[in-house]
């Protein structure tokens, strides 16, 4: 490793792997450093109880809340970022998201750019990701140049029935793009909950592709546990010309001529404001949103759900209006299977009986608003702690989405449905902190998600986003990555 590289890139997570294998033809000498470890091949990735109550994978860091009491969020830090768990829906943003939106919280205001400047990327990224999916059965669908690089994951036949009661309830159930070879992926256990962690056996994650094509390039070096702790700036040009990171307790520094930060939307906006680096505009740390989010479950006694992986279909019938001319109400998508012992982990007083009696008969769903942003809801530092204030936005429009859906499925004769609203502690899509814009007095980056303030500065992961939308935020994380992979290789070689 050299101490000089062309770039380094903090993080290799979707944002951090996804840029590495955009940047790596170049031939630039390209340094990534990842905080965390590969997870390893003999982990206990498919045992529930490892990965929810003992914490298997999660660090033992701790965050503070809004009112100074400490918590262990749900975060993780290993080669891939937060993508190991992801549940692997790489679905493109509406094109009407990247237009000014108004919704019963307030405005989702416009990006910086229209959707057709990013739909290359989108396609760049889906061959990447080699994304699973079907671009006809969503009429939300926004265009694409070609077909998805494969096609869907299929409906076991279960699910396959619940699809067809859900069209005879009203809506149009489409097939989700995912980023999972299911072959592979059930061959290395058969459970499908989509919150497992991948130990490289079918899903397509920011290890598996991103960063395993970027390391097919000999200029490129992945350094693991190695924590960077600021970033310092050259007075005169404004540049950052030192990454400083601590590697087995032995604090390092690197040189290089552009720094990538792709550490997660919180981790991102805390080391900058650390480093007291790209905040001329306040604005560092500001707008976090985290989806408002949902899960369901419909029981119907006469279903019977022996499905191993059910997450294959979504519905966007209420995703631009709520059907009947008005404000937008969300995403839904159906969740892994929660298998008995999920169900018991996420209700311990429940037993275990009726724990398989329910999940053998309920179908499982994830339901998506989305936050807006607000300058108030926000990341910053307390006693060098990370402490995160986020203010809900749009819950109007959420509980009329979770209304809709529990109307349709007993429509569709699921007579029982329970829902449970996610906390702050949990992780949905979490982002916006070090948003993107058109006015350096109100964003941290320009379109390019380059900083304001430091010309050989970019973010590249989820906190650049200017908004959350409803739907999944990597495959768009990654595309973002991929566009602003191009603007540094342009620079790198003049």
């Amino acid at each position: 490793m050299s101490n000089a590289p062309d770039i380094v890139i903090i993080g290799s997570g979707m944002g951090g792997a996804t840029l590495a294998a955009g940047l790596a033809p170049s031939g630039a000498q390209i340094t990534i450093l990842e905080r965390g470890h590969q997870i390893p091949d003999d982990a206990p990735a498919r045992d529930p109880w490892r990965i929810y109550t003992n914490s298997a994978f999660r660090s033992r860091e701790t965050w503070l809340d809004e009112n100074g009491t400490a918590f262990e969020p749900g975060n993780y830090y290993n080669v891939g970022g937060n993508s190991k768990l992801y549940g692997a829906v790489l679905i493109r943003y509406r094109k009407e998201d990247f237009g000014e939106l108004q919704h019963h919280g307030g405005v989702s205001p416009a990006w910086p750019f229209a959707y057709e400047e990013l739909a290359p990327w989108y396609d760049a990224a889906e061959r990447l990701y080699k994304v699973r999916g079907d671009i006809s059965s969503d009429p939300t669908e926004p265009a694409h140049s070609t077909a998805y690089p494969f096609p869907p994951v299929p409906d076991e036949d279960a699910i396959r029935i619940a699809r067809h009661r859900l069209e005879g309830a009203g809506v149009k159930p489409f097939s989700l793009p995912l980023g999972v070879d299911i072959d592979r992926w059930l061959s290395a256990g058969e459970t499908g909950w989509d919150g497992y962690p991948d130990v490289r056996c079918g899903k397509m994650d920011a290890e598996t592709c991103g960063l395993a094509a970027a390391l097919a390039h000999e200029n490129v070096d992945l350094v693991t546990g190695a924590e960077v702790t600021s970033l310092k700036v050259e007075p005169q040009s404004g540049r950052i010309n030192e990454v400083v990171f601590v590697k087995d307790g032995v604090e390092m520094r690197l040189l290089p001529k552009a720094v990538a930060l792709c550490a997660g939307a919180v981790q991102s906006a805390a080391l900058l404001l650390k480093s007291d680096v790209a905040n001329s505009s306040d604005q560092v740390g500001r707008c976090f949103m985290n989806h408002n989010a949902t899960a369901m479950i419909a029981v119907d006694p006469r279903f019977r759900n022996d499905a191993i992986y059910q997450k294959t279909f979504g519905i966007n019938d209420w995703y631009l209006s709520d059907g009947n001319g008005g404000k937008p109400l969300g995403n839904i998508q159906l969740l892994g299977r929660v298998t008995p012992d999920i169900l018991k982990i996420q209700v311990p007083r429940l037993p275990m009986a009726a724990a398989r009696w329910i999940s053998g008969h309920a179908l499982d769903l994830y339901l998506i608003s989305e936050d807006l942003p607000d300058p108030e809801s926000r990341i910053q530092l307390r006693d060098g702690k990370v402490q995160l204030i986020w203010r809900r936005s749009n819950m109007t429009a959420h509980h009329q989405l979770v209304a809709k859906a529990k109307k349709t499925l007993k429509k569709a004769g699921f007579p029982i449905v329970l829902s449970r609203l996610f906390d702050g502690r949990v992780p949905s899509h979490q982002c916006g902190t070090v948003r993107m814009g058109t006015d350096p007095k109100t964003s941290v980056l320009d379109p390019d998600c380059r900083s304001w303030d430091h010309p050989n500065l970019f973010v590249t992961d989820a906190a650049a986003l200017p908004t959350s939308a409803a739907v999944n935020p990597a495959l768009t994380v990654a595309a973002l990555a991929l566009r602003a992979a191009e603007t540094i290789r342009q620079e790198l070689t003049q």
